[in-house]
């Protein structure tokens, strides 16, 4: 059996997927399984999967049409046989070590759950963005303001851990890997992040992730779950999650009017928790409002973590 099962949702990924797959064939380890499962593609994606699985007995692929990729996601679990599971999506890049880095953090049997720095870009080899990894564990409170792994493509963990939170709610369209990260730290999980280049995440600013108003209601369904560990959302909360939101705006290049009402909305909520730290609450205040006459050099910089 392998360390490793990478499990890939697919979807009308013909154009990336075989920049994506590529990525994960040139990782330092060699000893990983990956599932694809297509979710109904009308493109070519089931024959370049085809082609994938054939030309190596790693690559595996399952139809699993229409259902959406928390499902997939699932579903890839159930069929998974090594005892890592990691995620990656079908337009992300994985760095060459990522496998290599959490094995040897795997080694410490007190950790359920890894994930590293992430690199937003739009072109090959050219960040526009960075995420940063807290020093300190997940926990319910720090979710509740804002996410840390920033993708699934970012997130690996012990599969028995998986099966035992019972996966990721196949109804949610938004924010379900937030919803999902929340029971696993409130059941105990231990999820640690690891200073390190993990995942290039490619932007699109047409793609789920820039639905930032729909990303704000499904919200409500992350703050149940959390009541239901005992956490209560507060406003300091409420203020952190809209300037994540307005930051993500932001670096998707939504300069008009979704970054001017999430900094608002925030501000309103707790001006102190919204500004603070002022590296990244002020300069998101300041770039809201002025992000749009500012040099592209610039924006990059100032919402660059």
């Amino acid at each position: 059996m392998p360390k490793f099962t990478i499990i890939m949702p697919c979807f009308n990924a013909a154009k990336t997927l075989s920049e994506s797959i590529g990525a994960l064939l040139s990782q330092t380890i060699r000893d990983w399984e990956l599932i694809c499962i297509d979710d109904g593609s009308t493109d070519d994606t089931p024959k370049l999967l085809k082609g994938w699985e054939d030309a190596d007995p790693r690559i595996k692929m399952l139809r699993n049409i229409g259902k959406g990729p928390s499902a997939a996601r699932n579903m890839g679990a159930h069929h998974a046989t090594g005892e890592i599971l990691c995620f990656c999506d079908a337009d992300d890049l994985w760095v060459p070590s990522k496998l290599e880095t959490l094995h040897r953090a795997f080694l410490d049997d007190s950790t359920d759950g890894l994930f590293g720095r992430v690199a937003f870009f739009r072109r090959r080899g050219k960040a526009d963005a960075h995420s940063t990894v807290p020093k300190a564990p997940l926990s319910v409170p720090l979710l509740m303001g804002e996410n840390p792994v920033c993708t699934t493509s970012n997130i690996s963990l012990r599969r028995k851990v998986f099966l035992q939170s019972g996966g990721f709610d196949s109804n949610m369209v938004h924010n379900e890997d937030l919803e999902w990260l929340i029971r696993l730290v409130g059941s105990g999980a231990s999820i640690n992040g690891l200073d390190q280049l993990h995942v290039w995440y490619r932007t699109n600013p047409q793609g789920l992730s820039s639905d930032l108003v729909a990303m704000s209601r499904s919200r409500q369904r992350v703050l149940a779950t959390a009541r239901s560990f005992g956490f209560q959302p507060d406003r300091r909360a409420e203020a952190i999650y809209m300037r994540y939101l307005a930051r993500r705006a932001l670096r998707l290049g939504h300069y008009g009017s979704s970054a001017i009402y999430l900094t608002f909305s925030g501000l309103m909520q707790s001006p102190r928790a919204f500004l603070f730290p002022l590296r990244r609450g002020l300069l998101t205040a300041i770039g809201s409002l002025c992000a749009p006459l500012l040099p592209k050099s610039l924006r990059r910089s100032l919402f660059n973590r």
